[in-house]
């Protein structure tokens, strides 16, 4: 395969990456996020600004950038090796805002385009002084044909945006040269940015600037074992004494006439230029492979704190259900109002007294009592008195749900600030109750609607007419609330009473298996209504959590953009 085919399967894998990387979010704001999304702008940046551009035009000239700490003497260097002011110096800090390319005239092309950089616009002219930290001035100077130079913000510098320009500006370089002092070479910043280099592979040269001269072999010996134990041992060292500057500003001519040589014959020599680039370029590609694997891991991270945080939801409704299941089985409805108005319903308390005189004596005596008085009204309180009592079992479960999904939210990673965006979370939907009202309805019109089913010919008996289609239903909503929907024992207290009661008058209508039959599918009815109204509400929580969901920037869909660059290579 020939190399133009091998490049352009690399450049494809390479944009194929970049679009993941950039498809990627990290909205939740979990431990290391900052880092992620930190790592995912550098990598980005990099992509576009030299290793894209890289691939497709290996010819392109080299980029040397000058880079350092605050008062380095970085600007007052790269005039020095151009021979003219071309770039802002001086005692004010800081000094460097827009960045400055120097290039050859006969370079212009590779560079007034957005083939590198291409988010810095472009200036022309002569203005420097309130450029933007975003613009890249261009100025055709003194500088070998297929070399460039770009003079970098401080690395170090008290303004943030000139600090991430500096990054970005030395991730875009072919050749850093790194520029330091003898008061300041041991400096930790510069030396952090330095490992980087090493860790990606960047071509580095070294200016040791302001060097006293009667203290010059000492400085040296010292500054070039720290880069032997850092691994620049073979990166190029150049040393600046202590110099007057001329009344442009700059170094003596003999100062940078070692460096001016070295570049210079870099920029003549096509295989060592080559030799150069091709090497950062290596060292870039081969870091792509951890970097995009932790911004994988980091989306896999996101990913698994979702499923948490939905699985609380989750949980919280699941229990809120089972606590209203458990509500229709304990006998708690079966008491206070509703046990009132049952009471109300039967006539007297006679009845029970009568329970275990046997069930046909006191179906007749009930029968009679309520064809001796208003039907209809005891029925009609009872079924309401049972509506709210049910309404507010959903409700005092739901706002349970509500408040637990919150609370244990905001102790999960990523979820509290998701409760601080959307207080609302804290407790149920607007108009939740008159929903639970409403559900409750028209579970007590699925009921009547089974009676009347069931009843079929038996609505003109005497034993049906005795209680009516809605007295009926009210008499099988209190078998629901029973203990098992189906007592067969005897009498457990007031409330368990009530239940036996009402289930013996329905048999005495239906048969005891059909009682059974229509209490477990009432049963059934409502607690599915419930789930729907719980779901609902849990939903809430789902849709902010999917909210922070990218449809395209998948770790798979990562995986498989790392997966095509390392075939590639």
């Amino acid at each position: 395969m020939s190399d133009d085919v091998d490049g352009a399967r690399l450049l494809a894998a390479m944009q194929s990456l970049r679009r993941g990387v950039e498809a990627t979010t990290y909205p939740l704001q979990l431990t290391d996020v900052d880092e992620a999304r930190r790592e995912r702008g550098e990598l980005l940046a990099q992509l576009d600004d030299y290793i894209l551009p890289r691939v497709e035009s290996l010819d392109a000239p080299l980029l040397a950038v000058v880079g350092g700490s605050t008062g380095a003497g970085k600007s007052t260097l790269v005039n020095s090796l151009v021979g003219e002011p071309v770039t802002k110096s001086g005692v004010l800090r800081p000094t460097t805002r827009a960045s400055t390319l120097i290039h050859h005239p006969a370079d212009a092309e590779w560079f007034t385009g957005d083939r590198v950089l291409p988010g810095l616009a472009r200036l022309t002219g002569g203005e420097q002084e309130d450029s933007d930290p975003g613009t890249l001035r261009l100025v055709a100077g003194n500088v070998p044909q297929g070399l460039a130079l770009l003079d970098a913000p401080d690395i170090d510098s008290v303004v943030s945006a000139n600090r991430d320009l500096a990054r970005q500006l030395l991730s875009a370089a072919d050749l850093w040269i790194f520029v330091t002092t003898a008061m300041r070479y041991a400096d930790a910043v510069p030396w952090n940015l330095l490992q980087q280099a090493i860790e990606r592979g960047t071509s580095v040269a070294v200016v040791l600037d302001r060097v006293p001269l009667d203290a010059m072999e000492e400085v040296r010996a010292d500054f070039s074992t720290m880069l032997m134990e850092q691994g620049l041992g073979q990166s190029p060292v150049f040393a600046i004494a202590e110099s007057e500057l001329d009344a442009t500003g700059l170094l003596p001519g003999v100062e940078v006439e070692r460096i001016n040589g070295w570049l210079a014959s870099l920029a003549a020599d096509q295989h060592a230029r080559s030799i150069v680039i091709r090497r950062t370029l290596q060292g870039a590609i081969d870091s792509l492979d951890g970097r995009a694997q932790m911004l994988q891991s980091a989306l896999e991270q996101q990913d698994a704190a979702r499923t948490e945080l939905t699985t609380i939801a989750a949980e919280a409704y699941a229990a809120a259900l089972d606590g209203v299941t458990e509500g229709m089985r304990d006998g708690t409805l079966l008491r206070g109002e509703v046990l009132a108005r049952w009471q109300e319903f039967v006539g007297t308390g006679e009845v029970f007294r009568q329970l275990e005189a046997g069930v046909s004596k006191l179906r007749d005596r009930v029968g009679a009592a309520l064809r001796t008085r208003a039907r209809q009204q005891p029925a009609d309180d009872l079924g309401a008195a049972l509506q709210s009592g049910v309404a507010a079992l959903l409700q005092a479960h739901g706002e349970t749900a509500a408040i637990t999904v919150a609370r244990q939210w905001r102790h999960t990673a990523g979820g509290a600030e998701l409760v601080g965006a959307h207080p609302e979370l804290s407790s149920v939907s607007d108009g939740f109750a008159e929903k639970s009202e409403k559900l409750v309805r028209a579970w007590q019109d699925d009921v009547l609607a089974m009676v009347r089913e069931e009843a079929g010919g038996k609505r003109t008996t005497a034993r049906f007419l005795a209680f009516g289609v809605n007295g009926i239903a009210v008499l099988l909503m209190l078998v629901v609330f029973s203990a098992t929907a189906g007592l067969t024992g005897a009498e457990v207290g007031i409330a368990g009473g009530s239940a036996i009661l009402a289930q013996r008058l329905l048999e005495a209508v239906f048969g005891d298996q059909a009682v059974r039959t229509l209490a477990a599918k009432a049963r059934t009815q409502l607690l599915t209504r419930t789930e729907e109204l719980y779901d609902a509400e849990r939903t809430r929580f789902d849709d902010v959590v999917t909210a922070t969901t990218s449809a395209e920037g998948t770790a798979a869909q990562l995986r498989t953009a790392i997966d095509q660059v390392r075939a590639a290579r």
